[in-house]
């Protein structure tokens, strides 16, 4: 059996603090295996100066990893949810993704950090946030979305590797899932892949999207409609000419994801394509996502929040009409 993700995330961790002795681990109760597990045992192999239990302060934390980076480590920190990345957002956005720039090219920041992000289980409005579009509008930060086992594994093993600052957004829902194939190798930051090939409709989906968006091409196909789903992997940088490809075949485009609808992603790759693929544009590129309110913890509401299979359908028959 496939490697299910979380399995593929510990993997790949320690697959890279085997090859290279500068990659450290530091978080909250990671030498425990954090809240999902994705760390356990690590400890017991690389010892406890490479897996680093840290206070429960996420500004010291990320400020001791920038520090690290630019001494030659390359420190991989896990933020149990990425609700508490606003904790060091002045430590992640005003030093680690500005100090190349800021120093002429003197300082590197080698800094990967993973976070889980969405909505599943009820955790509440205060660890179940999206918040790729605050990350992917920050110069300097590169924001991975991996919706797969082995993207999870590819995409973190580059990131470890990048010299520049990376945020890891691995949707906890998808940590027990499985892709069917093991896929050991590296994945290139910016490129996106098609799951589907499709004639009809393009639907771009980030994250847990991409399992709900190939649930409704499957139903659609039923009916005769053939649905193009592409998974851009990263948001920054996004693959435009991969999606605006697509876009010229199909002329129909919806935007898929579990973030806040307003001002989320999908409006960012929404003008983008307008602006790229216009003229092959039947009708206007149609976006899916959550309502503006915080995320219920009740599970009856989450689950009326949380956009999925239903919603991506009726989009899909929106931008047909």
């Amino acid at each position: 059996m496939a490697e299910r993700y979380v399995g593929a995330i510990r993997a790949a961790l320690a697959e890279e603090l085997e090859r290279d002795p500068d990659v450290c681990l530091y978080g909250e109760d990671v030498t425990l295996g954090g809240p999902f597990g994705a760390t356990k045992g690590l400890v017991d192999t690389f010892g406890p100066e490479r897996i680093v239990n840290t206070p429960i302060s996420e500004a010291t934390v990320v400020g001791l990893a920038v520090g690290a980076a630019t001494a030659g480590a390359r420190p991989v920190v896990e933020v149990m949810f990425v609700d508490f990345v606003t904790l060091a957002l002045d430590q992640l956005v005003n030093h680690a993704a500005k100090l190349h720039y800021m120093t002429g090219g003197q300082l590197r920041v080698p800094l990967t950090i993973r976070a889980t992000v969405g909505a599943a289980g009820g955790w509440g409005a205060h660890h179940s946030q999206s918040l790729e579009a605050w990350l992917m509008h920050v110069p300097g930060l590169k924001v991975a979305m991996p919706a797969t086992p082995s993207d999870a594994k590819g995409l973190l093993k580059t990131a470890i590797r990048d010299d520049d600052p990376v945020v890891v957004l691995e949707h906890r829902a998808l940590y027990y899932t499985h892709d069917g194939n093991g896929g050991d190798g590296l994945v290139p930051l910016g490129s996106a892949v098609v799951r589907r090939p499709g004639t009809d409709v393009t639907v771009i989906a980030l994250s847990r999207m991409v399992r709900e968006a190939l649930t409704a091409a499957d139903r659609l196909a039923g009916e005769g409609v053939d649905v193009e789903v592409i998974d851009p992997r990263t948001v920054a940088p996004l693959d435009l000419e991969t999606i605006v490809e697509s876009v010229r075949r199909t002329s129909r485009v919806v935007v898929a994801h579990e973030a806040v609808r307003y001002g989320g992603a999908g409006a960012e790759i929404a003008a983008s394509v307008q602006e790229a693929a216009f003229d092959h544009l039947d009708g206007p590129v149609l976006r899916v996502g959550a309502p503006f309110s915080p995320v219920p913890a009740s599970p009856v509401l989450e689950d009326a929040f949380v956009p999925g299979a239903d919603e991506i359908e009726a989009a899909v028959r929106r931008s047909l009409t």
